[in-house]
């Protein structure tokens, strides 16, 4: 039993001793990892205020942008609207057009009126879906030609005592529009 005895002292002083070392080893460390414990406590600490200025920062970013396009779409709301205004009062001149052109023409038949007037329309919708500002202001320029034709031709008519029979230049710019989109 002593050899037992002997291992087993043996066995608990290897222990007891290394135990003894590891605490002499935290020991002698103790100030070394009490400065990394507050390093880290205060890296913790300055990463939080970063990130809460960051999340501040944003906060005031989200909301400028959140203005900014709340803007952006009260404008493009008032816009769109008198876009609408204006569309409608468009077409309330074509319509107009179109009476002054029965009017000069009494002997004109209505579908040659309407095909005018329906001419007029496209012209005026091309105008109105065109996306590059040097097509739409084309266009435009082709429906005011146009409008001045048919204008021009109704001036004729009632100044010329009823001797045109037809609206030649608005059949003509009809014509050439024709022509153009063909070709």
């Amino acid at each position: 039993m002593t050899f037992i005895r002997h291992h087993l002292t043996g066995i608990l002083g290897f222990l007891r001793q290394n135990r003894d070392e590891h605490l002499h080893w935290q020991l002698d460390r103790q100030a070394e990892i009490a400065e990394l414990r507050q390093t880290q406590a205060l890296a913790e600490q300055a990463l939080a205020a970063q990130l809460s200025k960051q999340a501040e920062q944003l906060a005031h970013e989200l909301a400028v942008s959140k203005t900014r396009h709340q803007n952006e779409l009260a404008m493009v709301k008032i816009q769109c609207k008198q876009d609408l205004k204006d569309y409608q009062e468009y077409l309330q001149a074509l319509d107009r057009l179109k009476s002054s052109l029965r009017n000069s023409y009494v002997h004109l038949p209505e579908a040659v009126a309407f095909t005018i007037h329906h001419h007029a329309k496209q012209l005026l919708n091309k105008m109105w879906e065109e996306r590059q500002p040097e097509e739409k202001l084309k266009t435009e320029m082709q429906l005011l030609q146009f409008m001045s034709a048919v204008h021009e031709d109704s001036q004729a008519c009632l100044q010329g005592n009823g001797t045109q029979t037809m609206p030649q230049k608005a059949l003509a710019c009809i014509d050439a529009d024709q022509r153009t989109q063909i070709g």
